[in-house]
């Protein structure tokens, strides 16, 4: 890894540890945390905050792929994955020694799989459901279970399994081409927008028919929706497009040879996901989300990487959150 690959690493996660150590602080304060709880938790969000990082550094991990023993690098990815709930649970007063078995068992799984077997269609299918299912189950809230209401340590886990994921797909299946990253380019950008405002009056249309749609304005929501559109893009669409679009319709477009079946297949998967976002099953939910599968697929494809149908979804999601919901 060269110099300059290393400096914009560090300094990333220097100026993300200046927002979010007095950003916790003054949460903390607000939600009268006492400090003997707060500052675990806060260590704990700034370890995973530099993991998460990790694999949206391309330069990064080819060098700790090219330098780390395969074997070796699965059990360093599944014990960084433990690493956080371990700061913030024993302190707390949350260790779980069975919570910890369970958690074990799913990252060893996703850190080995491809230590175990070789990739192909079974294998990569089996490992993209066993990804899903803690997110489907809420499997996490039984993991990381907080010392206050007040504070969701669940994300913790979240913000983890994407990582692990990304890191296990990036550096040990070796996937190419996802276009898996942080910050799309000025082109990622036009296109991704193109393909919201394509999206715009299927959606409406749809969430009228359903009658899904409680508008709602203010300037707080205003203010805040771009600090949301933000978190969308960096969490949930990245996480959501690098699965369903970076992966399965990229290997089904690959077993196929058929890109628009593999875009059909992505986005029907994508909108069955969704059948658990309220009340199992959630239909009016799930035909929205295989809607916005299409246009994200195709942003997808425009673009030749996820960064494009990341904009897409953030978009549309900071719209539904902040205005529409």
């Amino acid at each position: 890894m060269s110099s300059p690959d290393r400096g914009r690493f560090l300094l990333t996660v220097l100026a993300g540890w200046a927002l979010l150590v007095p950003a916790g602080v003054c949460y903390a304060r607000l939600k009268h945390v006492p400090p003997a709880i707060a500052a675990p938790i806060l260590a704990a969000c700034l370890l995973e905050y530099v993991l998460y990082l990790l694999p949206g550094f391309q330069d990064l991990r080819n060098w700790l792929a090219d330098r780390i023993p395969v074997r070796t690098l699965a059990f360093s990815l599944a014990l960084s994955a433990l690493a956080p709930y371990l700061i913030y649970s024993l302190p707390t007063g949350q260790f779980n020694p069975q919570a910890l078995a369970r958690l074990a068992a799913l990252v060893l799984a996703i850190s080995l799989w491809y230590v175990w077997q070789r990739p192909s269609p079974v294998a990569d299918l089996s490992i993209l459901a066993l990804a899903a299912a803690p997110l489907v189950t809420r499997f996490f809230r039984h993991i990381y279970t907080s010392p206050l209401p007040s504070i969701p340590v669940e994300v913790l886990g979240h913000l983890m399994l994407i990582r692990l994921v990304a890191s296990v797909m990036l550096m040990l299946r070796e996937v190419e081409g996802t276009g898996f990253g942080f910050l799309p380019s000025a082109r990622e950008w036009r296109i991704g927008v193109r393909y919201f405002v394509r999206f715009l009056p299927v959606g409406l249309a749809l969430l009228t028919v359903l009658r899904m749609i409680h508008f709602r304005m203010s300037w707080t929501l205003a203010a805040l929706a771009p600090l949301q559109f933000l978190g969308m893009l960096w969490v949930l669409a990245l996480s959501e497009e690098f699965l369903a679009r970076g992966l399965l319709q990229r290997w089904i477009a690959d077993w196929t040879g058929r890109e628009n079946l593999a875009l059909l297949c992505a986005s029907g998967v994508f909108g069955l996901s969704h059948l658990w976002f309220h009340t199992f099953p959630d239909w009016k939910q799930a035909i929205v989300a295989a809607a916005l599968g299409w246009f994200c697929g195709k942003a997808y494809i425009a673009g030749g990487g996820i960064r494009a149908a990341m904009v897409t979804h953030a978009l549309v999601a900071t719209l539904w959150r902040s205005f529409l919901s």
